[in-house]
Formats: C-alpha cells, sequence, structure tokens
C-alpha cells in the first residue's frame, strides 16, 4: 500500500503526513527544499494560532474580571468562551504541534485515547458555547416578556453545551489506538502514532459517514442555529425599529433609543456567523471533498494550511469581543 494511501488525505491524519514529508527531506539530501518550507510554514502557522489563541483569550479573561459588571449574563457567556476557547489552545493545538515535533508519539494508548476525546471536546464546546449565547440573545431581544434576568438559564444553556460536547466527542475514544509502524517497510521511522483506525479501513462508507457526522456536530448544526436566531433577531429589530419611527409613537415618547442600542448586537451576530463560518468551512468541506474524492492529488502543503487553521476561530472570537464591547457595551444588555 502506498504511503499516500495508507495515510489518507483527510487533514485528521495531517500531523502524521507532515511528519513522513520531514523525515524524508532528512533521509534524502535531494528531496526538494519547497518541502521543507511547507512543514516549516504549517509549523509556524500553528504556533502563531496558539500565542494568538492563549493571548488573546487571556485578556478577554482578564477584562471580564475586572469589569464592574463581570456578573452580568453576557460577560458570564463571554467568560465561558474564552474558557473553551482557551482549552482549544491547550489542549487541542498545543498537543497537534508537539506531535508535528516529536514525529513519534511516546504516550501509550489510554493517553491517546484522552487526547483525542479532549480535542473533540475543546472543539465542539467552543462551537456550543457560541450556540447558547445566541440562543440567550434570540430570548433577550425576542421574548423580552418570558426573558429571565436570573443567571440561572444562562448556567443551564452552558451545561447543556458543555454536556452535549461531551457527548459528541464521546466516539473518538472509540475510533483512536495507538498504531505501530516499526514493522511497516515505509513507515517504520514513525514508531508508534496515535491512529484513528478509520483511515486504516477499506470501508470508504464508514469513512465518510465519520466525517460527514463529525461536520454535521460540530459545523453544520451550530451554524444553522446561529444562523436562525441571528435572523430573527435581526428581524425583529428592524420591525421595532421602524415601528417606533413612526410619527405617532414619536408623538407618544417613545424613543428609539432602546433600538438603536440593539444596533450593534445585530452587527455583532452578523460579525460573529461570518467568521465563524469563514473559520471552519474550510476545513470541514476539504475533508469531506477529499473522502468522496472530489479534490485532486493529495497535498500535503494544502492538506496542512487547512488543517492549522482550523482553530482560527477561537483566535477570532477575543477580536470580535474587543471590537465591539468597547463601543457598544451597553447595547448587549444584561
Amino acid at each position: 500500500m502506498s504511503v499516500d494511501k495508507e495515510l489518507g488525505a483527510s487533514s485528521e491524519v495531517q500531523p502524521a503526513a507532515e511528519s513522513i514529508v520531514l523525515m524524508n527531506i532528512t533521509r534524502n539530501s535531494t528531496a526538494d527544499a519547497s518541502e521543507a518550507k511547507d512543514v516549516v510554514l504549517s509549523l509556524a502557522i500553528a504556533w502563531t494560532l496558539f500565542v494568538l489563541i492563549v493571548c488573546g483569550n487571556a485578556a478577554v479573561l482578564v477584562a471580564m474580571y475586572l469589569a464592574k459588571n463581570r456578573k452580568s449574563r453576557m460577560n458570564f457567556f463571554i467568560t465561558q468562551l474564552a474558557l473553551a476557547d482557551m482549552s482549544v489552545a491547550m489542549l487541542n493545538v498545543l498537543p497537534d504541534i508537539i506531535n508535528r515535533h516529536t514525529i513519534v508519539f511516546y504516550g501509550g494508548n489510554p493517553i491517546c485515547k484522552i487526547i483525542k476525546y479532549l480535542q473533540f471536546l475543546t472543539i465542539f464546546a467552543s462551537d456550543y458555547v457560541l450556540v447558547a449565547l445566541s440562543i440567550d440573545r434570540f430570548d433577550a431581544i425576542c421574548r423580552p416578556m418570558n426573558f429571565s434576568s436570573s443567571g440561572r438559564r444562562a448556567r443551564i444553556l452552558v451545561c447543556l453545551a458543555w454536556g452535549l460536547s461531551a457527548a459528541f466527542s464521546a466516539a473518538q475514544i472509540f475510533v483512536w489506538q495507538i498504531r505501530d509502524f516499526s514493522t511497516h517497510a515505509q513507515l517504520d521511522y514513525l514508531g508508534t502514532q496515535c491512529w484513528n483506525i478509520l483511515q486504516s479501513s477499506d470501508n470508504i462508507r464508514v469513512i465518510r459517514l465519520y466525517l460527514f457526522m463529525n461536520a454535521v456536530a460540530a459545523f453544520i448544526v451550530p451554524a444553522l442555529i446561529i444562523m436562525a436566531c441571528y435572523t430573527i433577531i435581526v428581524v425583529t429589530i428592524w420591525r421595532k425599529g421602524k415601528m417606533l419611527s413612526a410619527p405617532s409613537h414619536q408623538a407618544s415618547g417613545l424613543s428609539l433609543r432602546s433600538v438603536r442600542g440593539k444596533e450593534a448586537t445585530c452587527t455583532s451576530c452578523d460579525v460573529s456567523l461570518l467568521v465563524f463560518i469563514i473559520c471552519w468551512s474550510p476545513y470541514f468541506f476539504y475533508d469531506l471533498l477529499d473522502v468522496y474524492g472530489k479534490l485532486p492529488n493529495f497535498d500535503v502543503k494544502v492538506s496542512g494550511l487547512v488543517q492549522a487553521l482550523a482553530p482560527l476561530n477561537s483566535a477570532a472570537n477575543p477580536l470580535i469581543y474587543c471590537l465591539f464591547s468597547t463601543k457598544h457595551r451597553g447595547s448587549y444588555g444584561e
């Protein structure tokens, strides 16, 4: 079996694929230097994302701690989102960086399963805390009469987000395990790897189902829920603004201030949704197109870039917060 076919093109096993390139370059002095540059570029992107995620979300957590209204609902959700994104850096990005450097996986089978479970858990949690925040904003703006300002419902939404993330990540315990390549003629220098057993399966339907379900749970469903909530929010604010701008309401003393204050929420909603889709769609669409044979030849450079940029949303969330918190703090409500 060829190296490309053995590893597969999915970005789920990209660190191992890049390790092969790096080891081949080390062994063969005549190897194309551009391949080494591609691997170095992928590592540089991963390290840059790690620093951005850690520094950005650490700044958000400090800001939330120092805020006078740090116990507000909005600040509670922002804090939970920052914690989830920080977990992405520590439990997802950093282990992958270490694996790219060491090449060989030195942990045992239990460590392999735990690491992969936590990596998927943090990705799901980052997405579903965003979903919880969207639902909370939907209730606050579109159903204000039924909206409770107590923190109990906010805590329930966050607990559900983490609970669903834990449940959806459980499958990773069964599909990742240690694999020994020391007896493989072409891959013996890889030693042991934390390996997705589906990559070695001859049943392409199982691989397609696995990648499709991951895309649905981690990207498609959250994106649809966030889109639905924010679309209704925008329509509701637009209708209220149009109604309150009528002369009859202005004469009765009704003010547009509350509606205009919510316009910042519309803008932040649009930006959050757009960034979420931009950050995650290349990763999932690349995997799905690849496993269905709609992509050309396996390209380590392209796959490495797609895989390295997967956690980009966790780096973007603090920037969105900083962009809207200073100018429109009051518009987010409690």
